[in-house]
């Protein structure tokens, strides 16, 4: 087990990497305190039972730069093998302004050769490579230090194992021909606008069945404020408020820190004077948007007419192809999406790219009684008419 903590020695690593068909890695870090993720340790492993597996260790190596990584990411002649790799792309994404090209993600590949709906690392290790994980380290503070032998061991098995799973899974997806399916997907993943927030667009995320303009407006400004307070001081958002905080705020609307004092749900932190001048503030801009500018609610939505007999029949058709597909069923579509559907919504994801292959030209068929569904024994099929 060999640990690198300088420039050099990561340069030499990844020197070596970018001679061979694939490198996996994977991370550990540490988010419950801050804002951004705090990057603790890196994984790579290169092909082989025997291959080169190592830890990049940037707290150890504090004065480490990680160009040399960032140059693999760039090489195009090694493909880089991640498992869930979201919250890992985020990371090299803030930091490094960087993504790994070309990428393959083994959770995506799973879920589109039939392992099921955001299937774990655990389940793929012990389905594909018949091995058990020891867990043990699974919660551990990654930014303490020394590491333990057990902790350097479970970093190690997520990119040892992880080659075992990546050469079954390509070889499956070279059978069935669902390469582009997970190309689609994983373009979602190295786009900067997955990992891009916006401060004026937070309240977006924010849930409310409230559709008072005004309302609205303040929780615009509000939800504003936090979201520069958090990324500015790199403190989680519960941190300044929760969102439950955040609507009694934008309902209450307070003028002093007396008003505010009196709010049920704004824990201690968000009390604190700078914390507290910045939400008066915001409820102050709140109040004082002018009526043009203040959100409108979307009710598209609730104006819809759902077909309930056509969100059935929905239903049944999703089932059947992602049975004979062997895809989970809510990859390609939710419920949501079929009651849309059925309500004749036409710009839904369900609709377009390799989800229309697997099942949405066929809902829209449905929809406009083209097709019909037929029982054959246990299997639905579908008839055209």
């Amino acid at each position: 087990m060999r640990t690198i903590t300088t420039t050099q020695d990561l340069a030499a690593f990844c020197e070596a990497a970018k001679k061979e068909p694939y490198v996996t890695i994977d991370t550990e870090f540490l988010r419950e305190r801050t804002y951004w993720s705090k990057l603790c340790l890196i994984q790579m492993a290169l092909p082989g039972k025997t291959g080169d597996a190592v830890l990049v260790d940037p707290i150890e190596g504090a004065a480490m730069s990680l160009e040399p990584l960032y140059d693999l990411f760039r090489h195009e002649a090694t493909v880089k093998v991640f498992h869930a790799a979201r919250q890992d792309l985020e990371i090299f994404f803030v930091e490094g302004n960087c993504f790994p090209v070309p990428l393959f993600d083994t959770q995506v590949a799973a879920m589109v050769c039939g392992f099921g709906e955001q299937v774990g690392y655990e389940t793929l290790v012990k389905r594909i490579v018949k091995a058990d994980l020891d867990k043990t380290s699974r919660f551990t503070d990654w930014s303490r230090r020394p590491l333990t032998p057990a902790q350097s061991a479970y970093a190690l098995a997520d990119v040892t194992h992880l080659r075992g799973i990546y050469e079954f899974l390509a070889a499956q997806l070279a059978k069935n021909g669902r390469q582009a399916w997970v190309e689609e997907e994983l373009a979602v993943l190295t786009d900067p606008e997955t990992y891009t927030t916006r401060p004026d667009e937070a309240w977006l995320r924010v849930k409310t069945r409230t559709t008072s303009g005004r309302f609205l407006g303040l929780v615009k400004t509000l939800a504003k404020f936090r979201e520069e307070y958090a990324q500015g001081n790199n403190v989680p958002r519960s941190r300044v408020m929760k969102d439950d905080a955040l609507l009694e705020l934008a309902s209450t609307r307070p003028v002093t820190v007396e008003e505010l004092g009196r709010s049920r749900l704004l824990m201690r932190e968000g009390r604190k004077p700078e914390i507290a001048e910045g939400i008066l503030a915001a409820v102050k801009a709140g109040m004082e948007m002018r009526q043009e500018d203040l959100p409108k609610p979307d009710l598209s939505k609730d104006q819809l007419q759902v077909n309930p007999a056509l969100a059935d029949l929905l239903r049944v058709l999703l089932k059947a192809k992602s049975e004979s597909l062997g895809v989970a069923p809510r990859l390609i579509a939710s419920a949501s999406d079929l009651d849309m559907i059925a309500a004749g919504e036409r710009n839904l994801e369900a609709l377009a790219g390799w989800r229309a292959e697997a099942f949405g030209d066929d809902a829209l068929r449905l929809c406009r009684g083209e097709i019909a569904l037929s029982a054959k024994g246990n299997a639905v099929v579908v008839v055209k008419l």
